[in-house]
């Protein structure tokens, strides 16, 4: 049960954190006070984002490598949904070296 609880919260962090960049880099992108709103919307969920990963007390060095294979992914799925921009192959060559790298940290004991 627990592994199911911290593969949920650092799924979830993974996504604060790609949505937190998206919306700063959105307010980075318009003009006006869509500009302001974007980017406090994008500081408050990444403060929100470090709040999840950081208050949970575990082996932060191997997690976070587990982590970083998350944040890919997420960070794959908002640039294809939020961004359109397609996943090409060096970036999905790289990736799959991340998450290999992420797949070993969770299962090699």
């Amino acid at each position: 049960m627990q592994t199911v609880w911290l593969t949920v919260l650092l799924i979830v962090a993974a996504f604060l954190e790609v949505g937190g960049d998206a919306l700063v880099r959105s307010g980075l992108h318009t003009a006006g006070l869509g500009r302001l709103g974007y980017i406090a919307a994008g500081g408050t969920v990444l403060l929100v984002y470090g709040l999840t990963v950081n208050l949970p007390d575990w082996d932060f060095g191997r997690l976070m490598g587990v982590y970083v294979a998350l944040f890919f992914v997420a960070a794959q799925i908002i640039n294809l949904y939020v961004f359109h921009q397609a996943l090409e192959l060096p970036v999905f060559l790289g990736g799959a070296f991340i998450v290999t790298g992420g797949i070993l940290l969770t299962v090699w004991r």
